[in-house]
């Protein structure tokens, strides 16, 4: 028998293993300043591609200034309590109502947190007679909600339509078992590939076998679809999605999440989600500033016809200049390169010590080992100049890297 602490001392996890040389730098950075493509790290100035603000509404001035204005009007512990008990508002549920008409779902529930939320509704909707079925590169929140699971769960391969119908098959024969129902769970946008989930393939399997569809479009709300209504909408399938969840943490660089739907299934949710009965709502100026941001969002699509024109700038400069971004449709964009954990170390230093271009960096095991992802998220903050400096400052340090520069030495101390 061992005690707790002492164990955690030889064991930090896959991550903290490394925190002695990562923290403050490569993991748990400090980007400083007004939130935007400009921003101040380690107290020089760099140019910011890691930041999920797709519309650039962090630090518009209609919306600091209703931020503001709700702030001192309510304050922060306005409603107080559970909603359920002492925590409801008629502005939350005004705000409902809007999501549900721009989603075109029945029904509408806030989430006080996207993450915890899609969890809850995951672990509210499913007994253990049901059995889910879900894409391999599904987003931590809904492998954490398939912890909760207590019945059968199947795990398809990325987007791979035939072993889909396959799991189906399997969960259709322990669903006629156990009496159970069997729900499917992808997202729109995978949020590290950029790639859209097969919405269309999907629904059309409805046609054969019996199943609900979650989907999780927390990248694209806000930014995909002809009104911004998200993926579903730009692949015409909104009415075939049976539960649409996102958050509002991207589009609208805001805080909490959504689920809509029909009015029955919201209804239940609202009475039996663990994490919305037992937390305190939503602060009303968070409310009220969301309220403004999906305003601004339904309204101003020359912030989403921005973003797209930074997008494509990005990645057909990439794509052009012979870089590897693999089937990215959305904002999201990878960029994947060759190269060990010690040269992505490298590489990176290289690229915001000297070349003021701070972005998120993925090694193994998210990819694997021979594989070095850069992440780059454009917003409509962005503009051309930004995407030029940043494909030149990529080819520099893409031709040391193919040199073999960065397997050699430090390029920079980080102290």
């Amino acid at each position: 028998m061992v005690d707790l602490f002492e164990k955690l001392k030889t064991n930090r996890g896959p991550l903290g293993q490394h925190s002695h040389i990562a923290h403050g730098y490569f993991t748990f950075p400090k980007l400083e300043g007004e939130i935007g493509p400009h921003m101040t790290f380690r107290g020089k100035p760099v140019l910011n591609w890691s930041l999920n603000n797709y519309l650039g509404l962090a630090n518009h001035p209609e919306v600091r200034q209703v931020d503001t204005e709700a702030t001192r009007q309510y304050g922060l512990a306005y409603p107080m309590g559970a909603r359920m008990m002492s925590g409801n508002s008629t502005i939350l549920e005004q705000f409902e109502d809007q999501l549900s008409e721009f989603v075109g779902k029945e029904d509408t529930m806030v989430l006080n947190y996207g993450y915890q939320g899609i969890m809850s509704v995951i672990d509210a909707l499913l007994s253990r007679h049901d059995v889910a079925v879900y894409d391999s590169e599904c987003h931590a929140c809904i492998i954490d909600g398939l912890r909760l699971h207590m019945g059968k769960r199947f795990m398809y391969p990325h987007n791979d339509i035939a072993n889909l119908e396959k799991q189906l098959q399997r969960a259709t024969r322990v669903a006629q078992e156990t009496g159970g129902a069997i729900l499917v769970i992808t997202e729109g946008v995978f949020g590290m590939l950029g790639d859209l989930g097969k919405l269309d393939k999907i629904v059309e399997l409805k046609k054969k076998y019996q199943f609900r569809l979650l989907v999780d479009d927390a990248h694209g709300f806000g930014t995909m679809g002809k009104t911004g209504a998200g993926t579903a909408e730009h692949l015409g399938v909104m009415e075939e999605v049976d539960l649409y969840f996102s958050t509002f943490a991207k589009a609208m660089a805001s805080i909490g999440g959504f689920i809509s739907g029909p009015e029955n299934v919201i209804e239940y949710l609202r009475y039996n989600c663990r994490s919305q009965i037992f937390a305190k709502t939503l602060p009303m100026p968070i409310v009220v500033g969301n309220m403004k941001r999906l305003q601004m969002l339904r309204t101003m699509p020359e912030l989403r016809e921005k973003l797209w024109q930074i997008v494509r700038a990005l990645q057909n400069g990439l794509k052009e200049r012979g870089y590897k971004i693999g089937a990215c449709e959305s904002p999201v964009t990878p960029v994947f390169l060759s190269g060990g954990t010690n040269e992505a170390a490298n590489l990176i230093i290289d690229l915001r010590e000297n070349y003021q271009i701070f972005c998120s960096v993925v090694i193994y095991p998210v990819v694997p080992k021979d594989v070095i992802m850069l992440r780059l998220i454009p917003t409509a903050a962005h503009t051309l100049e930004d995407v030029e400096r940043t494909l030149d400052a990529f080819d520099k340090v893409s031709y040391k890297l193919r040199s073999g520069v960065y397997a050699k030495s430090q390029i920079a101390a980080v102290a």
